[in-house]
């Protein structure tokens, strides 16, 4: 069993001094850290009690190092929180405590260090100093355990609780793609690149092609190292040193994320809920600078709180937008902690809930309200993560990487929410996108609907075009989106598709006497003429004097009858019968085949068709377009 435990506390309460006498180790490993007898930077140590391995993240105590402590926090089990018997209670002992709580850290140790150095009257206060702090809180019931390093007494009770907590520690469901904060990055000689961090997620394997994500470095997993043990797989909740192939150490820095490749995205926009501190000096005001700590990495940002006033007082809690400078990945579900820019001092916590979020308009802030929190009451609960992902989203839909960069969700996960979801029709598959089952009924009503108008509008139409309806009913939506519901709407029998028309199945269109007798004449002019049609307007012409319909009806009746196939367009101006086309291109077809000469040049092709250059040249760009014939320099070949 693995179990991380990060130490909290003000300088020089004794943290470091503390995981030495537990393990022998000791944290502080950089020379100005031995030379100046504070810590720095965050150190680590191991020990194993019983049948559990313990690995310590020691923290810095001052103030001018929280960004430091934050790094080290991430990813932790528990917190032994130490307070110094002599002082009590100190300022960076409450922030590192409120810091460790917005983190929802769960569970934790406090221990009372310098036991050698007080009496009993000051003991009991420092005792009542700590039980104030933690009141109310995850420490409240902790066991406080008084130590003296020095002296060795009290360490065999610290172990005790120690297991006894290790044992009580419960995760959930591993459910996330592989990630590992990196918390630490230096070169080895013979071996390159290594980053350290706590394995936040999923598994890492030696061979595993990887990225450092935001900036999008492909790496390779040469080694792994575990407590110095050499491995193939390490898996969630433990500390562990990568050797990466494929990077420079001056590429990768503090605060990257080594993860799954192509899975998780960069973002400037993140939705959250973040608590302001009661004791915070601050209120939390739209537009404020702030320096935003989530996981080891520290981004500046601006917040833009999402309602009417702009802002939240001291000790109450609401949502946000976090707007970073820079890029940076973040999940739904991550811990945060906002400081102010300047002073650097804690100012609140939260939690991500939209990690790809777009920017929101203030007459937008209601339905976003409603939207993200109802986001967050489903936020550890991955298939209804999945779902409400997919519903916010709207007619935009969301393909299955979309998902993934959203949740975090491994593959395996997402699909299998994806098929549950599909089967209890909460969500509709549409090929390659997926959209919520009431957005899909809502694209069908409104196809229908758009369908039915046009037959109100235009009686006499075959059906409305598919391009048409595609850039109006389907503008915002994926071509996937479109042809799913358009393929169900056909399949159930509702509509019809006829030569990229769509209509009505129950629909029938009825031409009126004087519209057949115009359709007659308009084919009949274009039947007698063979290949040496009228032009456009001539016809046309033809059928107004003809016929009791005006101009209008007459190009309507025209267009039916290009629509239905009976006419082809050529040219703008010179419309043909489909049966002179057929019988042209069949033509064509067996004097290449009798022949066995597949060419055919403007001469024999006026010759073939009896007609002048005048409709050879426009015929032969049409075959062209319809594949009959491909043009080969001053010629054509006939495609058999």
């Amino acid at each position: 069993m693995e179990i991380i435990v990060g130490t909290a506390g003000h300088i020089d309460h004794g943290k470091t001094a503390l995981i030495k006498a537990l393990t022998g180790v000791d944290a502080d490993r950089l020379p100005e850290e031995k030379e100046r007898g504070i810590t720095i930077d965050i150190g680590f140590a191991q020990k194993q009690i019983d049948e559990v391995r313990f690995g310590f993240v020691d923290v810095p105590g001052h103030e001018r190092f929280v960004k430091n402590m934050l790094a080290g926090v991430s990813g932790i089990d528990f917190v032994i929180l130490v307070v110094a018997a002599d002082e009590g209670v100190m300022p960076q002992t409450r922030e590192h405590f409120e810091i460790c709580r917005l983190l929802g850290v769960g569970r934790g140790l406090v221990v009372l260090t310098k036991l050698d150095l007080v009496d009993k009257e000051t003991l009991e206060l420092a005792q009542i100093d700590v039980s104030e702090l933690v009141a109310g809180s995850f420490l409240e019931n902790a066991a406080v355990i008084e130590v003296s390093t020095r002296t060795g007494e009290g360490l065999g009770a610290l172990n005790d609780a120690l297991l006894e907590t290790a044992r009580s520690v419960t995760r959930t469901a591993d459910v996330h793609v592989a990630r590992l904060p990196v918390d630490r990055v230096f070169t080895v000689k013979g071996f390159g690149t290594v980053v350290t961090g706590t394995l936040g997620s999923g598994e890492i394997s030696t061979g595993d092609e990887m990225e450092l994500v935001p900036d999008g470095i492909r790496v390779r997993v040469r080694g792994l190292q575990t407590h110095g043990e050499t491995g193939q797989t390490v898996g969630r909740g433990r500390r562990v040193a990568v050797n990466l192939a494929g990077v420079d150490r001056d590429e990768v820095q503090r605060g990257m994320t080594l993860s799954e490749k192509g899975i998780l995205r960069a973002t400037q926009i993140a939705d959250a809920k973040v608590e302001v501190l009661a004791g915070s000096a601050q209120t939390l005001r739209s537009r404020q600078r702030v320096r935003v700590h989530i996981g080891t990495k520290e981004a500046l940002a601006r917040v833009s709180v999402l309602n009417e006033s702009g802002f939240i007082v001291p000790g109450s809690s609401d949502l946000v937008q976090i707007r970073f400078e820079s890029a940076v990945v973040v999940l739904p579900g991550e811990r945060f902690i906002l400081r102010a820019y300047s002073p650097q001092t804690t100012i609140a916590g939260g939690c991500v809930i939209d990690n790809l979020s777009e920017k929101h308009r203030k007459r937008e802030f209601a339905l976003v309200r409603e939207r993200l929190l109802e986001a967050e009451s489903v936020l550890d609960r991955p298939a209804e993560m999945l779902v409400d992902c997919i519903e916010r989203r709207g007619s935009k839909g969301l393909d299955f990487a979309g998902m993934q960069a959203r949740t975090g969700l491994r593959a395996s996960i997402v699909r299998g929410a994806l098929d549950a979801s599909v089967r209890d029709e909460t969500i509709a598959d549409c090929g390659e996108q997926y959209i919520s089952k009431i957005e899909f009924e809502i694209f069908s009503t409104r196809t229908i609907d758009a369908v039915t108008v046009f037959h109100r509008r235009e009686p006499l139409g075959i059906g409305q075009s598919l391009d048409v309806l595609r850039e109006t009913v389907f503008a915002r939506a994926s071509p996937q989106i479109a042809r799913a519901v358009i393929a169900e709407l056909t399949a159930t029998g509702v509509l019809l598709i006829e030569n990229d028309k769509i209509r009505l199945a129950s629909h029938k269109g009825q031409l009126s006497t004087e519209e057949a007798e115009a359709t007659a004449i308009l084919m009949s002019r274009y039947t007698a003429a063979g290949y040496e049609v009228p032009r456009l307007e001539d016809a046309l012409n033809d059928a107004i004097l003809g016929s009791k319909l005006d101009r209008p009806q007459i190009r309507t009746v025209f267009r039916l009858l290009v629509e239905s196939g009976e006419l082809i367009k050529v040219t703008d101006e010179f419309y043909f019968s489909r049966v002179s086309i057929s019988l042209l291109a069949d033509k064509l077809r067996q004097r290449a085949s009798k022949s066995g000469d597949s060419s055919i040049d403007v001469a024999k092709f006026k010759e073939l068709a009896g007609v002048s250059r005048k409709y050879a040249i426009p015929l032969l760009e049409y075959f062209d377009r319809a594949k009959v014939t491909i043009r080969s320099g001053d010629k054509r070949i006939i495609l058999l």
